[in-house]
């Protein structure tokens, strides 16, 4: 078996850190064991680009169990847990590409190997898998079935392919299902991106002033834990009715340049570029924190940083680099503006990712299930695999809810019944 990975003695760690999160991801656990029994994915080349986290692996070990021929490579050059790696090869010999602070060259490498897998399904977690099917292996993306999207800037890129008639195959929206982004944006991320930022700079969020870049399901949730610690919360946004919702969920809101000279602490989380500019950096006070929590840091315009500073102190602390302008001010940016909730944390808690991941295995099934009928756009998760998620989730959490009655059911479908 052929693999890539910092160290491959570092799977006994990896193995306890893949069963603690299972512990967590009782639904998933469900969908193994039919998956095991039924094998609806057998004999099928499948290729995932994917954080390499203990969650993750739970997922691919699902796909597995279901017959899947699979090869996994790093959807992000730093949220690799090497150990969790060095784990999946050893203990349930799947084939890992992916080592933490890998550089670009190997980054690309890694996404090449996976493609040249040849697979049917892939598994995408920001879309470089398949832009680079389409761009590059035309005659691989012929035979591609299917794929799975699981984050907001992928279905952006996704959608914007399928505008120009350009994608060659279907993909599911993974990430637009309830049942990932209700939670896993809202919930997870807005723990995981509060507990990197912590981890990193030791900040204490309380009487701090944060700005919060997009008021989407993972801006809601970051916007909310901050607020919930202490801080003063400013939220950007450029969308009219998402900015009346975070004013009226008692949140101050602004253009970036008015927040700019009074943030303590910036993250973005918007899925497009340059949200944090020269203009910007050039107002902000002296010891200012910015981080980023969307997939790619193109959302913080780091080159403009970089040209503005007359120096730049590497590592002031573990994924903290600090910038000095011109005018004194430090600019103290964290993880090279990657997603700081896996560069300097764990990622999402394992309950939330249960959900996501258990309606990513299911939707894995359905594309093949129904490959005959899809159509090469970009498509929802269907409604009852939605149901069934969260159905069993509730039930997993002790929690009991009404179902309704003959009558209220006909109330519901009929247009007969009024005042």
């Amino acid at each position: 078996m052929n693999f890539d990975i910092k160290d491959l003695n570092l799977a006994g760690l990896g193995k306890k850190r893949i069963e603690w999160a299972d512990n967590d991801m009782p639904v998933l656990q469900q969908i193994r064991e039919r998956f095991s029994k039924e094998q609806p994915l057998a004999g099928r080349n499948m290729s995932a680009c994917l954080h390499v986290t203990a969650e993750t692996a739970n997922l691919v070990r699902t796909l597995k169990a279901g017959g899947a021929n699979l090869v996994l490579c790093a959807s992000n050059p730093l949220s690799t847990q090497d150990d969790v790696a060095a784990s999946l090869v050893k203990d349930y010999g799947i084939p890992v590409f992916a080592i933490k602070g890998e550089d670009n060259d190997t980054y690309y490498k890694h996404l090449r190997t996976a493609i040249e897998h040849r697979p049917v399904v892939t598994m995408d977690d920001g879309a470089d898998l398949v832009s680079n099917i389409h761009s590059d292996y035309p005659d691989i993306a012929q035979n591609v079935i299917g794929s799975m999207e699981e984050t907001t800037t992928g279905v952006i890129r996704l959608r914007a392919m399928a505008n120009d008639g350009q994608l060659k195959f279907p993909v599911i929206a993974v990430n637009d299902a309830m049942t990932k982004n209700m939670f896993d944006n809202r919930y997870g991320t807005g723990q995981s991106t509060v507990d990197g930022i912590i981890r990193a700079t030791d900040i204490l969020l309380a009487g701090s002033t944060v700005v919060v870049a997009g008021y989407g399901w993972c801006g809601k949730g970051f916007a909310m834990r901050c607020k919930g610690m202490g801080a003063k919360v400013i939220v950007t946004e450029v969308d009219p009715i998402r900015a009346i919702e975070a004013a009226m969920d008692g949140f101050m809101v602004m253009p970036m340049i008015d927040a700019a000279p009074v943030g303590d602490l910036f993250c973005t989380l918007t899925g497009d570029i340059n949200v944090i500019r020269k203009e910007h950096f050039a107002s902000m006070k002296d010891g200012a924190i910015v981080a980023n929590s969307g997939h790619f840091n193109v959302e913080i315009d780091i080159p403009a940083l970089a040209k503005m500073a007359v120096e730049c102190r590497k590592d002031v602390r573990p994924l903290v680099d600090q910038y000095v302008l011109p005018g004194g001010q430090r600019i103290n940016l964290l993880a090279d503006g990657r997603l700081i909730n896996l560069s300097a944390a764990e990622g999402h808690p394992a309950s939330v990712m249960d959900m996501s991941f258990s309606t990513q295995a299911l939707a894995t099934e359905y594309v093949i299930k129904h490959k005959d009928e899809l159509t090469n756009e970009v498509c929802n998760v269907p409604a009852e695999i939605e149901n069934w998620v969260a159905t069993l989730k509730l039930k997993s959490m002790g929690v009991e809810i009404d179902v309704l009655t003959s009558e209220q059911e006909e109330y519901l479908s009929s247009w007969h019944l009024g005042t």
